[in-house]
């Protein structure tokens, strides 16, 4: 896997991109995405999506963290870091790590990663992660904004996570193992700072939805939210 990782890295420094501009300067991004309260049936956790970077025209270093805080503990979370490289215009190339650090055992994966804005704005993440002992798995992640105006916009949400074996020690198992939608109505009181509403739906599937029924946990669950979005 070392030496899968280190090729792909001499890839992506090999292709050419040009930035369009002679200074290039460091910078650097936080976004907190999502810091949202869901309540419904059953538990009612608070859930986050942050990101931030640091880095130049074409590559950047990228950290992601996201999970939820349930029953006064953090009852999941991931955490990824990434090397970022500009390979067109609007798409970048991530390679990285990914550990599963919540629920126990944690779980790492090398994180192969394209991200960018597709035909028709369509912001997109598609990820494979090659794990320990033969594990695989793979994400899709689409959103998109409509402008109702400057300042409300609406913001639906899809995710789907695949695996390539199951994993019941975290309660996962192979094939599609959960589907995730969300839509928001978030209100920009300054484009740094924005509460939102919305509902969020998931739902499991296969082995993956046994093992939640097996901990009194439901396989598809509705619940309205209430967030922050904000970056700085």
């Amino acid at each position: 896997m070392k030496k899968y990782c280190f090729t792909l890295l001499l890839v992506l420094l090999a292709v050419p991109v040009y930035g369009g501009m002679e200074d290039d300067p460091l910078l650097a991004k936080l976004m907190v995405d999502q810091l949202e309260y869901r309540f419904g049936d059953g538990d009612n956790p608070l859930v986050w999506d942050a990101q931030g970077w640091i880095g130049k025209d074409l590559n950047k270093l990228w950290i992601r963290s996201e999970g939820e805080y349930l029953h006064d503990r953090i009852d999941e979370t991931e955490l990824q870091l990434l090397y970022s490289r500009a390979i067109a215009p609007f798409w970048d190339a991530q390679i990285g790590w990914r550990g599963d650090l919540e629920p126990n055992p944690t779980r790492n994966w090398l994180a192969l990663e394209l991200e960018g804005l597709a035909p028709y704005f369509f912001d997109v993440e598609a990820s494979v992660f090659l794990g320990e002992n033969g594990r695989t798995a793979a994400r899709l992640k689409l959103e998109y904004e409509f402008l109702f105006t400057q300042k409300l916009i609406l913001v639906p949400e899809f995710e789907v996570n695949l695996y390539g074996k199951d994993d019941p020690a975290v309660g996962i198992g192979s094939g599609f193992s959960d589907m995730e939608a969300g839509l928001r109505l978030r209100y920009e009181i300054r484009r740094e700072f924005a509460p939102y509403i919305g509902v969020n739906w998931l739902h499991l599937f296969g082995d993956t939805a046994d093992y939640a029924a097996e901990e009194g946990n439901d396989m598809d669950t509705v619940q309205f939210l209430v967030g922050i979005r904000t970056w700085f």
